[in-house]
């Protein structure tokens, strides 16, 4: 009899975690690596939002268990903040507060997902949405979109994966990992389709809300259809544009029966998110906004160099996303040609683990996310580095035969 759970053997490690961990296994060993695979900002948590965590230390308000789903005050940071930007109205009662939005993600799934159950992904999809499903017992169904539709789902698409069985579509812009952000009227295609079927609700990850470019208005599901918001759960957190990704704050809102079930699962499981990331994170929302933009000014820099950089690589095609710190370049191009080891490459796991071995450049393929051959490159990330990496990646393509 085996001793670990079925529910183990139906998931993965999460492959952007070990890219990580490898290249930082290599540059404790000496070697010259860049890591473009961390999905975080390069950029320190700002000032204030660091003070208020260590007032809400020297005050005694981070030293005791907080209420399981989020203390009061950033219950109402929180709705605040879907009020002035989502024109979403959520009262305390429809709020959780979690251990990063990934905790979230996670208890929504568990709590709603039975054994048969599908959920809808369209792909490429962040490494951890299938997976999730899976552990919950329910199964992924995967609507593949295209490099020339700017990796956006096509609304036929979506009604033909909708079933009796579907429980719930994902849906994530900007999305990581491809960047792609869908316009209002993108968006309202989509919720047009979900809204004639009453069984199927949304669970729209905004994480990247406000990592968005070039003129680009960010729009959530049920802001664009009100008629969901009875069957959308929106989820959040302050990881990626607040540059606090490891202070592990996730938040959504919802129906209050699922918010109520959600808590009960996290009453189990974790209990309350930290209390002295809890009392930063009101800062970070109702406090001043004004570094966002100009964090967002260095990182369309960024993508607009990588997007440049990567197509002058033989054999690389990269779009120009409108939002989040990812470039998604397809790598169909080198397939079948031969690495300087003599690899000759037959997948995007064999370019990224050859580019990794060659040059030092620490990047994801693109098949956990559901698509390739392909690789992820976040560019949240020293300026420098990022050129330094676009060139090596140059380099080792124009070096296979």
């Amino acid at each position: 009899m085996a001793f670990l759970a079925d529910a183990v053997s139906r998931i993965k490690p999460s492959a952007t975690i070990a890219v990580t961990d490898k290249a930082r296994a290599l540059k404790a060993a000496g070697r010259d690596v860049i890591g473009l695979g961390a999905g975080e900002p390069d950029f320190d948590t700002p000032d204030n939002i660091k003070r208020a965590a260590m007032k809400a230390i020297e005050s005694g308000k981070a030293s005791k268990y907080t209420a399981v789903d989020g203390i009061p005050e950033l219950k109402a940071a929180v709705a605040r903040k879907f009020k002035r930007e989502n024109k979403l109205d959520y009262q305390p009662n429809q709020i959780i507060v979690g251990t990063g939005g990934k905790q979230v993600l996670y208890n929504a799934l568990m709590a709603t997902v039975n054994p048969g159950d599908e959920v809808i992904i369209p792909a490429p999809y962040w490494v951890s949405y299938p997976d999730i499903v899976l552990l919950a017992g329910g199964t992924p169904v995967t609507v593949e979109t295209r490099m020339q539709d700017g990796f956006k789902m096509r609304p036929e698409a979506l009604e033909r994966a909708i079933t009796p069985q579907t429980k719930w579509i994902i849906f994530n812009s900007p999305s990581n990992p491809t960047g792609a952000a869908y316009t209002h009227a993108e968006l309202k295609a989509v919720t047009d389709v979900v809204a004639k079927h009453p069984h199927v609700w949304v669970l729209s990850d905004d994480m990247y809300e406000h990592l968005v470019y070039d003129d680009f208005v960010f729009s959530t599901p049920a802001e664009v259809e009100p008629k969901l918001y009875e069957r959308t759960l929106t989820l959040n957190g302050v990881s990626k544009a607040y540059c606090m990704t490891g202070w592990r704050i996730g938040y959504a809102g919802g129906p209050e029966f699922l918010i109520k079930a959600m808590a009960m699962l996290q009453s189990q499981s974790t209990s309350n998110p930290t209390a002295v990331s809890q009392w930063a994170a009101v800062e970070a929302l109702d406090g001043p906004q004004d570094f966002i933009p100009k964090h967002n000014k260095i990182f369309k820099e960024r993508r607009d160099l990588c997007v440049s950089m990567l197509n002058q690589a033989n054999g690389i095609k990269c779009p120009k996303p409108e939002g989040a710190f990812y470039v998604y370049p397809s790598c169909a191009g080198t397939m079948g040609k031969t690495a300087p080891t003599g690899k000759k490459l037959a997948s995007d796991e064999d370019f990224v683990t050859e580019l990794l071995e060659a040059e030092g450049v620490a990047v994801v393929q693109g098949t956990p996310f559901g698509q390739g051959p392909a690789f992820r490159i976040s560019y949240a990330t020293a300026t420098t580095a990022v050129e330094e990496a676009c060139a090596r990646i140059q380099r080792f393509c124009g070096n296979l035969k």
